[in-house]
């Protein structure tokens, strides 16, 4: 059914990181490829995440995964979304951990049905405790955010309220000896109360894929470099969206230039993918 497949702690397959925490799944169904040995990092983050929150998912997961990290969330709407969407654009490996079965009739969201293929297509694969044809419900998925945070080195929250589902999955890295780490965010989001209070309490502060890379110990590679713009035009658009994401009509009026002029720049730099459309015509920087 749907090729899942069962492994046991037993299993020589079964990934030797997750058997270390405490309370280890004892069986996990899987769709896609399990690896046993392989640097995982979790990325998480609330539902309802902003364009800044998009924005550094996007940035961060693309750039650990052309580091050699593969990137493991929950399939979740909002940061989980973004933070595989990411990967799977490059055609790299991303882990999905479930609250639910893996059987499509199961996968919540049903909107990340198409996402979760491609994830299998490009090499990843997705995982639960949770046998095919289970509902999530208020149990299941706070428990799989132990399996999250167990199978990685790390665990970076973007965007968390202060109740929030992600500050759970920080909760189990730290008592998973972990990295633990958190994006600042401005002191009247309602979405950084809970990464600005990580930080306060020992998290490492993130501005940048590298200072994750550094505190793993893991080479940066130098082929990370923000590309310019082919003419004076293109860089003008790229300088507008450095600071952070802008809709189209916001760069058209920063630009002085021509809307049609200023929508066929950007259409070309999306085509280019130095920027990328964040729904709803809200456009970033591809870092």
């Amino acid at each position: 059914m749907d090729n899942i497949r069962e492994i046991t702690i037993e299993d020589k397959n079964y990934p030797a990181i997750l058997k270390k925490i405490d309370n280890p799944p004892k069986k996990l169904y899987i769709k896609g490829e399990i690896k046993n040995n392989e640097l995982c990092f979790a990325i998480v983050g609330t539902r309802n995440c902003s364009d800044y929150g998009k924005q550094v998912t996007l940035d961060i997961s693309r750039n650990l995964s052309k580091n050699g990290l593969t990137i493991v969330s929950g399939l979740a709407p909002g940061i989980d979304t973004f933070a595989h969407r990411a990967v799977v654009e490059q055609k790299r490996r991303t882990i999905a951990v479930l609250g639910t079965g893996i059987d499509e009739e199961s996968i919540y969201p049903k909107e990340n049905i198409i996402l979760a293929r491609k994830i299998i297509e490009f090499g990843g694969c997705i995982i639960s405790e949770y046998p095919p044809k289970t509902k999530g419900n208020k149990f299941n998925f706070p428990n799989r955010n132990r399996i999250i945070s167990g199978l990685s080195l790390g665990v970076l929250v973007v965007e968390a309220k202060e109740k929030s589902g992600s500050l759970i999955t920080a909760n189990f890295a730290l008592k998973q000896n972990k990295k633990l780490f958190a994006i600042p965010g401005p002191i009247y989001s309602i979405n950084s109360k809970g990464t600005n209070g990580l930080i306060k309490k020992g998290a490492k502060l993130v501005e940048d894929f590298r200072d994750i890379l550094e505190e793993l110990k893991i080479p940066i590679r130098e082929d990370n470099i923000i590309e310019k713009g082919e003419n004076e035009e293109e860089d003008l658009i790229l300088k507008i969206l450095e600071e952070q994401p802008s809709d189209i009509d916001k760069i058209i009026e920063k630009s002085k230039l021509p809307p049609e002029k200023a929508i066929r720049i950007i259409m070309n730099l999306e085509l280019k993918e130095k920027i990328k459309n964040l729904g709803g015509n809200i456009y970033a920087l591809i870092r």
